[in-house]
């Protein structure tokens, strides 16, 4: 009995020096590499695809990684106000931001060519451009030299361009106005007259409201109804010319991303993936249906004239050769998308129904 008794006991040490050999990482190890981020937002968790887009990608991710990595979504200014997540996210002191680029025009000019471009592509093509005409390069060139990694992590249908208490009909009657504008389109809006703010999305009621403003954009319309713009401003229009899509961003401090092991990086990056996948899916999905409801409110549909539309393009094109002039990277920039587009146009032309 003390003879087979000494054998299992044998037995069984083999057996666990063989499942040590197979699974190296011990608990204490897998412990470790557990992410447990918090990140903070633009956006509240509530809003349509601009927060529930973010909100949702982290529960996602979190599946994926199998609770590997959890990022805690906190609300617009409930961790940092929200503009300084560019300073907050390089100095480490916030581990996260979901944001678009186009906020950080003041930073880095060429980084709101990644949100949303004035008479830009819709988001196939723009996509085109960012995951294989090597704009991703360049982003990430650029958030390099600022200890950044951010990752390009949805894209939302065109939005609309303005909401007014008066119709406009005429360029004339834009000169004057004070206008919440986003990103590259507000200095598109300066050329032509216009005063421009950039205010958070939960301000501008308010400000709308008290006459602050006299006009503003924000989004798409499904995102405009929830945020009951039309309860002061009438007249609403269309297209929008200068955010015919959008791409959001998952932005992290660069050594914490590099601390990560490539099964964590991918997951994150797959993601992301579907995140651009929700959002394109479920903007073009939901856009019909709240501008009958606004329609119903007695909001006022239009679509901007030619001639106005012509003008906006040619203050465009001026902003953008100023920009190109001012800053070499908008210029490097500026460059790869234009020849990207210009060799897309060929495909364009072919390929879809004008």
């Amino acid at each position: 009995m003390r003879i087979r008794s000494k054998l299992k006991l044998a037995i069984s040490a083999l057996a666990v020096g063989a499942l040590a050999t197979i699974m190296p990482v011990g608990d204490a190890e897998a412990e470790d590499k557990r992410i447990r981020w918090k990140m903070a937002s633009w956006f509240p968790s509530s809003l349509t695809q601009l927060g529930t887009m973010g909100k949702e990608m982290t529960e996602r991710l979190e599946r994926v990684s199998g609770g590997n990595i959890r990022i805690q979504y906190f609300e617009p200014n409930a961790l940092i106000p929200a503009k300084e997540c560019f300073d907050a996210v390089a100095a480490g002191s916030v581990d996260a931001c979901w944001s678009t680029t186009g906020y950080w025009y003041g930073k880095e000019p060429a980084l709101a060519m990644f949100a949303a471009v004035p008479f830009g592509p819709s988001a196939g093509e723009y996509m085109g451009w960012i995951f294989y005409g090597g704009g991703l390069e360049l982003w990430d060139e650029i958030y390099a030299k600022h200890g950044l990694k951010s990752i390009p992590c949805g894209v939302i249908a065109p939005e609309a361009s303005g909401w007014f208490r008066e119709e406009i009909t005429s360029i004339d009657d834009l000169k004057g106005l004070k206008m919440r504008f986003f990103g590259l389109g507000a200095k598109v809006m300066e050329k032509v007259g216009v005063s421009t703010q950039l205010i958070a999305g939960g301000d501008i009621f308010p400000a709308l409201e008290r006459g602050s403003i006299d006009a503003t954009e924000f989004s798409m319309p499904a995102i405009d109804l929830k945020l009951g713009f039309y309860q002061v401003a009438k007249h609403y229009y269309f297209p929008g010319w200068h955010q015919q899509s959008t791409v959001f961003e998952l932005l992290l401090n660069r050594g914490n991303w590099d601390a990560l092991s490539d099964t964590q990086q991918a997951q994150i990056e797959v993601a992301c993936g579907d995140a651009f996948r929700q959002g394109l899916a479920e903007g073009e999905a939901i856009q019909a249906k709240a501008l009958i409801e606004l329609q119903e409110k007695g909001v006022q549909i239009h679509r901007w004239p030619q001639e106005i539309l012509d003008t906006l393009e040619a203050a465009w094109n001026e902003v953008a050769a100023e920009d190109a002039a001012r800053d070499p990277q908008f210029a490097k920039v500026w460059e790869s998308y234009s020849n990207f587009r210009k060799e897309y146009a060929v495909w364009k032309e072919l390929g879809y129904i004008n």
